[in-house]
């Protein structure tokens, strides 16, 4: 098969290689899936650039889409030939999705309805998921009033739209030349981040309360907003990222005095149940036509380099897709 690999780490046009390879098998209880997509997250790129190495080899990527080829043994035949997009493809093992085909757990490859093309399917196990497990961080938020941080981006554009179809007020942190693109998912109110005094902003468009809760891109800049009064009392802030890689200090007395909630997680490690709720909500969702999906760029699988710089780069609004098949 095609796939494009690294063997160590580095800038993306010195180390991604792209050539043949040997196809994989399916293993017990695995399914072979062959790719017609594989979605480049943020992630995988900081993988590439320096996290350590878990294998001599490694074929980036963990989301994609395509279609099952082949089943292991104990998976039903009748899968041979399904759609389906592929989640966790690179987390914890060498064999991503930036190949012509992936095998993987048959619970990683889900069920992709027919009015979802590939290149969408591609941009599901980590933006959608991430958002969903976001937003349903928070409870019941009909009538409540969040705050997403980078509302334009991949995760971002779908929190906004799920939230809304749960009934929530939304104020989105946004760059103005992307706040047409965070305006047709559903926010209410925007700050520019770069300009406006977000914690400020917020508390004047809540009547001085502050935001009901949170979801945050990057808990290095928006931990400073809560001694600032941004999250109301009894608030919780969820966040799934950051821009620093270091310690962070967080404001105790902010915590403390308004009895503050703070929810990590990382989407690759959902508990089970956590897991299954999500994507069994997103299927709904994506069978529905509920949601709006947003491919900034493809790029075929000889041009990995670029898409990973696109990434990098930042200046992309949507998500980025390589096209393998």
């Amino acid at each position: 098969m095609k796939a494009a690999w690294y063997d160590r780490n580095g800038e993306a046009r010195e180390v991604l290689e792209v050539g043949e390879m040997e196809t994989p098998k399916p293993g017990p209880g695995e399914v072979l899936v062959r790719l017609h997509a594989s979605g480049v997250n943020p992630s995988d790129v900081k993988s590439r650039k320096g996290r350590p190495m878990i294998a001599p080899r490694i074929i980036p990527h963990s989301d994609g889409a395509g279609i099952i080829e082949a089943v292991g043994k104990g998976v039903e035949n009748s899968r041979v030939g399904e759609r389906v997009w592929v989640w966790n493809g690179q987390w914890k093992r060498p064999m991503g999705t930036a190949a012509e085909y992936i095998a993987v757990p048959q619970e990683q490859a889900v069920p992709l309805p027919s009015n979802i093309d590939f290149a969408v399917g591609a941009c599901l196990g980590i933006p959608a998921l991430t958002a969903l497990h976001a937003v349903s961080l928070h409870g019941d938020i009909e009538g409540k009033t969040l705050l997403i941080t980078g509302a334009a981006a991949a995760v971002g554009h779908y929190a906004v739209q799920i939230a809304k179809l749960r009934g929530a007020r939304v104020i989105g942190t946004v760059s103005p030349v992307r706040q047409a693109h965070a305006r047709a998912a559903g926010v209410d109110e925007l700050i520019d981040y770069r300009h406006e005094d977000v914690a400020e902003r917020v508390k004047a468009l809540t009547g001085g309360k502050g935001a009901d809760g949170i979801i945050d891109m990057d808990l290095s800049s928006t931990a400073a907003l809560l001694p600032k009064g941004a999250l109301a009392p009894h608030g919780t802030m969820v966040c799934y990222g950051s821009n620093v890689a270091g310690e962070i200090p967080i404001s105790f007395p902010a915590m403390l005095w308004g009895s503050l909630k703070l929810s990590v997680f990382v989407v690759y490690d959902l508990l089970p149940d956590e897991r299954t709720a999500a994507v069994d909500e997103l299927t709904r969702l994506l069978e529905a036509d509920a949601l709006k999906h947003s491919v900034g760029a493809t790029f075929p699988l000889d041009e990995i380099a670029a898409a990973h710089e696109a990434v990098e780069g930042g200046r992309l609004t949507g998500n980025v897709v390589l096209t393998v098949g």
